[in-house]
């Protein structure tokens, strides 16, 4: 019956959308993806609505309150839990009444396991929030033992004796002492004496010593002191793992929309995923970075002093903190790591067909990204430039108290050049680069122009720092890097976007490069409001939970 019942749906489904065809064009084609499908659309406009809510708007705000420790994180952490479920059971129901347009897709399996990951590391702050008496250390074997032996002297004599004790008057000769060890004592201590002084046989047996060595390893193994260190150690892991998940579930969603908006779409299919891939992550590595800058201007990573700042004492932030590199050498690290893999991946695509000059072009831009950052991260290093200063001809140790000899004040700030020429360049190559079609290849100089402005802009910032070296622990805030964020976002949104699949889309509805230009750019204002707001939720969790203690400025 329920076979019947589904064969019957379906037949209806197929006559309604052959009468639905058939009157609008004779000529239609059958639909291959689910943005052309045109039965059940309501299910989809709410599924995306609700997950663009809940992973745009809710997450982020939950995400910045656990990492201020606020009390109110673990109720928007089940907002979140609540809003995506309803969406997960939408998508869920327009699944199962259409048809499969895009076999194996990831984004059902990735929405799935990052869904799991969120809930989980809800129960773990939750349970974090109320089990701090977990962490509370516990008191030892020997304190507590001791504190069980001092009761006992303050309480006068004891109703039995231990079981090491031989009971043959060794103990002091006190008149009460004296009469405890007399034989009718004796017989009364034997009432009173636990079934575990029959270890007292075992020692004259086993050996005193032999007896010692078992009884230390098995209290060892099973003293509280050992339980306590080993369910701090377990805690303290499973909390450094919130940690880490909470500064990765953004872009863990972030993927998840990405991949939903591609199966929606139907692209990258075939051949079509090299192109694809190597446009979305290479744009959303620009994207996630003019993010960062934003954050930085704002005042993040104050603390390891990438906020154009004067980096804390490890009295204040700690050793690892103080030890942090800069953020020039980790920009140089990235280009570095960049160049290194992807000189490899430049052929992928075309794989065993002759090489093109397309693909020379792009093997040639990895190369200069590897070799740039690797020069980036010389220049960065500490050890290198106190070897140069060391092997200087007039380098005296006798004038080494001299003021002239003191390191200057840009020392203690990084104006290293290199990472924002190697984006320069870039921006230059990609906005001359050709495209087949006049679409790609507006898109291409669309972001590469902006490259070239974000690379501009840090070169600014560059320059008043240089002019006029920071002075504080605080956050500078160098207005020039307001636009590197804005150049970053926007340039890495239409990078991602500049792939062929896309652009054969654009190019068969009829749209120009600058409809996607101006997305782009009202998309890049409206998430750089929204990341400030984030940025100051986050600043009042901490400064709500840490008010009053001193020092606590730099978590902002």
């Amino acid at each position: 019956m329920e076979v019947s019942d589904d064969n019957h749906a379906m037949a209806i489904e197929n006559l309604t959308y052959a009468i639905m065809s058939n009157s609008t064009n004779s000529t239609t084609l059958a639909p291959d993806t689910y943005l052309t499908f045109p039965l059940y659309s309501g299910f989809i406009i709410a599924h995306v609505i609700l997950m663009t809510a809940a992973w745009i708007f809710i997450l982020p705000i939950s995400v910045m309150l656990s990492i201020g420790r606020a009390r109110l994180a673990s109720a928007t952490q089940l907002v979140f839990i609540s809003i995506n479920a309803v969406g997960i059971l939408l998508g869920t129901i327009y699944n199962n009444k259409t048809p499969e347009f895009y076999e194996n897709n990831v984004h059902n399996k990735l929405g799935w396991l990052v869904t799991w990951i969120v809930s989980i590391q809800a129960i773990i702050g939750l349970t974090r929030k109320y089990g701090r008496a977990v962490m509370a250390p516990k008191p030892s074997y020997e304190i507590t033992m001791a504190q069980y032996r001092n009761v006992q002297d303050l309480g006068g004599a004891q109703p039995y004796r231990y079981s090491q004790d031989s009971g043959h008057g060794t103990e002091p000769s006190t008149p009460r002492e004296s009469s405890l060890a007399s034989p009718q004592a004796s017989d009364e201590d034997r009432e009173y004496t636990p079934m575990f002084s029959r270890d007292n046989d075992l020692e004259h047996v086993m050996g005193e010593k032999r007896d010692i060595w078992t009884k230390s390893i098995i209290r060892r193994i099973f003293s509280k002191r050992f339980l306590a260190t080993t369910q701090h150690q377990v805690v303290t892991c499973i909390y450094v793992l919130h940690d880490i998940v909470d500064r990765l579930i953004l872009i863990l969603g972030f993927v998840a929309l990405l991949s939903g908006l591609v199966i929606y779409g139907g692209i990258f299919k075939a051949d079509g995923i090299f192109s694809g891939l190597a446009h979305f992550i290479k744009g959303g590595i620009f994207f996630w970075y003019g993010l960062l800058t934003l954050g930085r201007v704002m005042g993040s990573f104050a603390d390891i002093g990438w906020s154009w700042n004067i980096k804390p004492p490890a009295s204040a932030v700690g050793a690892r903190k103080a030890a942090a590199p800069t953020a020039e050498f980790v920009e140089s690290f990235l280009i570095f790591l960049y160049g290194a893999t992807n000189v490899w991946l430049e052929h992928l695509g075309e794989s065993g067909k002759a090489w093109s000059a397309g693909d020379l072009e792009h093997v040639s831009i990895s190369v200069m990204f590897f070799g740039g950052g690797l020069c980036g991260m010389l220049i960065e290093s500490r050890a290198i430039r106190d070897l140069l200063n060391s092997a200087l001809p007039f380098a005296s140790s006798s004038m080494s108290s001299s003021a002239q000899w003191h390191p200057p004040r840009t020392y203690g700030f990084s104006t290293n050049p290199l990472p924002a020429i190697i984006i320069l360049l870039l921006g230059m190559l990609m906005s001359g680069h050709h495209q087949s079609l006049m679409v790609s290849t507006k898109l291409h100089s669309m972001w590469g122009n902006l490259f070239f402005a974000a690379a501009l802009a840090r070169g600014a910032t560059y320059m008043l720092m240089y002019l006029s070296p920071p002075t504080s622990h605080l956050p500078s805030r160098p207005p020039s890097e307001i636009v590197v964020a804005f150049c970053l976002i926007s340039g890495g949104t239409l990078f991602m976007f500049s792939n062929t699949d896309v652009v054969n889309v654009l190019a068969a509805r009829d749209l120009n490069a600058m409809f996607v230009f101006t997305l782009a750019m009202s998309l890049t204002a409206l998430l750089m409001a929204w990341e400030v707001v984030v940025l100051a939720v986050k600043a009042w969790a901490v400064e709500r939970e840490a008010r009053g203690v001193v020092g606590g400025w730099w978590l902002v």
